[in-house]
């Protein structure tokens, strides 16, 4: 298996939105929710309506346990989120026990995690990125973006359930970008 990196170029987050949104609500949902929840592909692919909206508006927080560290999680619904989700409930008729990433094959099953990682990469390739983009992807581009956004770092690492800020550092990927910016911005 490759190793994949967070996605570190706005415009090429901004051009596959546009991309999902004219192609498929569902698929744009999985992006915007990849990247703004950082929960890792198995959780969010298990999320169902009922975890996002109550029958009457969409909830504040998704709340969840964690597959593979069994944790407790309270995530908020960001403005982006909402959208995305308002825009994708007005064209699906979805129940309240129905997955959000509802695969159209078989009754109520959410896509596999193979069919997420075709639907992202072939999103990068078709937007011409040449870093391969996986549904690991969107969990460590939101790590990147709240590190770049001067987030604090162990903030991001209790967001990612990592142990260690070393993790986090090397997960995210700005070790040696960071390191690099030292020697070439200290002139003595």
């Amino acid at each position: 298996m490759r190793t994949v990196s967070p996605i570190k170029d706005l415009k090429h987050i901004e051009i596959l939105k546009l991309y999902f949104k004219n192609k498929n609500l569902r698929d744009y949902l999985l992006f915007i929710f990849g990247i703004n929840t950082n929960l890792r592909i198995g959780d969010l692919l298990n999320l169902k309506l009922e975890d996002v909206y109550n029958g009457k508006k969409i909830r504040e927080y998704i709340e969840l346990k964690e597959q593979k560290t069994n944790k407790l999680r309270k995530i908020p619904i960001n403005e982006n989120m909402r959208k995305a989700l308002k825009e994708y409930m007005k064209e699906e008729k979805l129940r309240m026990e129905d997955y959000l990433f509802r695969s159209k094959k078989g009754k109520n099953k959410p896509i596999t995690r193979q069919q997420a990682h075709y639907i992202l990469s072939k999103g990068g390739e078709w937007c011409g990125i040449e870093e391969p983009i996986s549904p690991h992807s969107l969990r460590k581009t939101w790590g990147y973006w709240a590190w770049k956004t001067g987030t604090n770092p162990m903030l991001i690492m209790e967001g990612l359930n990592h142990s260690s800020l070393t993790i986090t550092k090397r997960y995210i990927g700005v070790m040696q970008e960071e390191l690099n910016k030292v020697f070439i911005n200290l002139n003595l």
